[in-house]
Formats: C-alpha cells, sequence, structure tokens
C-alpha cells in the first residue's frame, strides 16, 4: 500500500515537470524594406503586421523553443549568428532553438542572401538592411528570455487534421514542359498537424499548426508587407482561442496556396483561408486530448549530398560544405529532430518536396511524424529524383543533384528509427 502510494507520488510529481509557456511579439518595420521572394522590389506600406511567435516547452530535462517568425527565407549564417549571441547572453544552446519562418513573400528580407544569392541571381544585388536584421534577432532573443520567464505547469496534445487550402503547383503541359502554375493530379500533403499546449486547467497557451503552402497568395507586384495567408490564418485562430498560433510550415516546396500570385488580398481571395485552413485548425483542435505523458527527447544529424556542378558556395557557409573521398563538392545538411510523447517533428533549412515527407511519414515508428521546413535558415530547393528528371523552375534552381532525394531519406528514416520510445 506505501509502495503504491509512493508510486503514485513519483508519478504526479513526473506529470508536473512538464512547463510551458509562449509568446508573441511584433516585427513589423517602420521604415520601407526590400522584400523577399520574388524579383527585388521595396515595401510601400504595411497590410498586416507581421510577428515571431514563440513557444517554450521544458520537461525538467530538456528545454526547447519552437519560433515560427512571418518571414520568407534566412540563410544559415544568421541563425547561426543569432543563436551565438543568445546562448552568450542566456546559455541556451543552439539545438534548443528551432527557428522557422511561415514562408511569406511579402516580408523584409533578413541578412546576408547566402545561398540565395548564388541560386537565384539579380534578387539581391543591393544592400541588406543591418538594422532590420539586428530588429529582427534583438527582438527574438527577448521573446525567448520571455517566454522562459513565463514557463509554467502544462499539458500537451497532439494530433493531425485535414485541410484543402493547398495544391501542387507543377504545372504540366501537353509536352511534359513543367512551369510554376496549378497541379490539381499533382502529390499535395494536406495533413495538418497540431500540438497543443494548455494549463493543467485545459486553457490554451499556443497552439503549433504545421502545414505545407508556400505563402504566395500575393504575388510580386503586392509591395505591401503582410503575413500573406499563413499570417490571415493565425490570426483568426489566435482570435477564436485566445493564445497565440505558430504555423510551421511543412514540406511545401512543391506546394502553393489554392489561390496564388495574385495582384492584391482580394484577388487572392486572402479572407477564404480563414474558412480553408483556419476552421480545419479549429475542428482539428477541438478533437485533441491532453496526455499525461510530456517527455522530450533532443537530437541532430547532419546529412551529406553532392552539391551540383558548377554551383558556388558563399564563404560564410562554410560548415555547410565538405568534399567527399572523390573530391567532389558535397553539402551538409543539418536536421533536428524533436520527440514529445508519442509525436516526432523533424526539421531542416531546406524547401523540400512533399513526397519525401510523405515516406517519413509512411516509415515512421511514431504515432504522429511532422516535417518542419525553413527550420533554422534556407539551402534551397529540395526535390525529388524524379522531379529533376522532369524539369522545372525548382530543380533548375536547387544546390542538389538527383541522388539527394535518397541520401537525405535514408539518413532521416534511419535516424529517426532509432530515437527511443517513451519509457
Amino acid at each position: 500500500m506505501i509502495l503504491s502510494f509512493l508510486f503514485c507520488l513519483f508519478a504526479m510529481a513526473a506529470q508536473a515537470e512538464f512547463r510551458a509557456a509562449a509568446v508573441k511579439v511584433d516585427i513589423t518595420p517602420k521604415t520601407p524594406q526590400w522584400l523577399m521572394g520574388y524579383a527585388a522590389r521595396q515595401s510601400t506600406g504595411v497590410h498586416d503586421p507581421i510577428f515571431h511567435r514563440i513557444a517554450a516547452l521544458d520537461d525538467g530535462k530538456t528545454q526547447v523553443f519552437l519560433v515560427a517568425s512571418d518571414l520568407c527565407v534566412f540563410s544559415p549564417s544568421v541563425f547561426d549568428d543569432f543563436a551565438a549571441r543568445l546562448e552568450k547572453e542566456t546559455g541556451i544552446k543552439p539545438l534548443q532553438v528551432w527557428w522557422t519562418v511561415t514562408h511569406t513573400h511579402s516580408a523584409p528580407e533578413v541578412g546576408p542572401p547566402g545561398v540565395y544569392d548564388v541560386l537565384l541571381k539579380g534578387r539581391s544585388d543591393h544592400e541588406w538592411s543591418k538594422e532590420y536584421l539586428e530588429f529582427v534577432q534583438s527582438t527574438l532573443i527577448a521573446g525567448i528570455k520571455e517566454a522562459r520567464g513565463k514557463l509554467a505547469p502544462a499539458r500537451i496534445a497532439t494530433g493531425t487534421g485535414l485541410a484543402r487550402a493547398n495544391i501542387n503547383r507543377r504545372g504540366r503541359d501537353l509536352d511534359g514542359t513543367i512551369s510554376l502554375g496549378l497541379n490539381p493530379d499533382g502529390p499535395v500533403d494536406r495533413q495538418v498537424g497540431l500540438l497543443r499546449l494548455e494549463r493543467n486547467d485545459g486553457s490554451p497557451i499556443a497552439l503549433i499548426a504545421n502545414y505545407a503552402m508556400h505563402g504566395t497568395v500575393l504575388g510580386g507586384r503586392w509591395m505591401q508587407i503582410s503575413g500573406d495567408g499563413p499570417g490571415v490564418v493565425s490570426s483568426f485562430v489566435e482570435d477564436k482561442i485566445g493564445a497565440p498560433m505558430l504555423f510551421v510550415n511543412g514540406a511545401a516546396g512543391n506546394i502553393a496556396p489554392i489561390y496564388s500570385v495574385q495582384n492584391d488580398p482580394k484577388s487572392g481571395h486572402m479572407g477564404e483561408f480563414r474558412v480553408l485552413l483556419g476552421n480545419r485548425i479549429l475542428e482539428a483542435n477541438r478533437g485533441l486530448v491532453a496526455g499525461n505523458e510530456a517527455s522530450m527527447w533532443l537530437g541532430e544529424k547532419w546529412v551529406e549530398t553532392a552539391r551540383k556542378a558548377d554551383t558556388g558556395w558563399p564563404a560564410e557557409l562554410g560548415k555547410y560544405e565538405s568534399k567527399d573521398a572523390a573530391g567532389r563538392n558535397m553539402v551538409r545538411i543539418p536536421v533536428r529532430f524533436l520527440r514529445v510523447a508519442d509525436t516526432v517533428m523533424w526539421g531542416a533549412p531546406v524547401e523540400m518536396f512533399c513526397e519525401i515527407a510523405f515516406r517519413v511519414r509512411n516509415e515512421s515508428p511514431f504515432r504522429n511524424t511532422f516535417f518542419y521546413g525553413y527550420t533554422n535558415g534556407w539551402l534551397g530547393y529540395l526535390p525529388t529524383e524524379a522531379a529533376f528528371g522532369e524539369g522545372g523552375y525548382e530543380p533548375r534552381t536547387s544546390p542538389f543533384t538527383p541522388q539527394v532525394e535518397k541520401d537525405f531519406g535514408d539518413a532521416v528514416v534511419s535516424f529517426l528509427q532509432s530515437i527511443p520510445r517513451m519509457r
């Protein structure tokens, strides 16, 4: 009887160890900025504000900070500089921070372009703003400090939903030519992966929604700051649940919103994404049940794969390149893994095709497996071998070779299957 009582006390203490918090920080610029995602253009105003959204998770042994920023992409060197500064100020290790972006194409560029300038020549032929980079980094550090200071007892719930707000964007002509467009017959990932943080009384702390969709409802003629479709959905869900919602983009390399590259929000049916995706997130969220198990495991695997011949490389990204035994240039891709109870998130600084995420999900031993794209930087498109054979924009501008699908997929699946399960 006494042993049973002591075991119950131990179980309750272990459950109480899990803590969480969330913070939302405005990063809307007050001056015109170069916008990223299309041809170079400067903003003429602000349509809707943009934010860092930060979730802090702590199981008593492992502490992790998940960040979703209303930005397009940034170089891994930007993350590395930020992470070094954060560690110096707080002691938080780089491995503990997952900085993702929603991939809106109506947000300012952040820092030096890195491989973006190598792969997409002509888009970065201007001075980047050191002031905005400092603003983005300093507000993120402040937000992470605030979130860590707010950590409080919490529970976690995970699960999935379905939304038809996206579509394959590799349009196919009669002669087999592939171009950016809409392809309703192409592969598309419509899973919504959800992770809810809540207080012990059931009130929400934050909702993290993982969905694959380019932030390109608005096209290159749009000149105002905007969170695009992901920003609209996040704000809508936040109004309904009364807590921050992190939109974490998935394997969106070949996936567009169903209304895409329009001249303005009205033409892009922007408000409809509140129904197409926002309501689907809310429906799935209502079906989640918080569990008592919230232990975490955090790891990292660097994957090496060949770099496309004659593709240059920025000097500041030396840690992301190597040479193999034959002297070939290789790209080194850091892949993060986070197990929370029986759900695994994995992330990488790539714009990956959804078929690769399908393979990893199908071969994963965990109940839920979510891919977090654009994590801690951007090293370009990661297409399938078949897509390289077909051609089109993404393979043409990718730094990788057709071998990358196998190299990357095999390494990720192997590592994923080695992650310890819940005890």
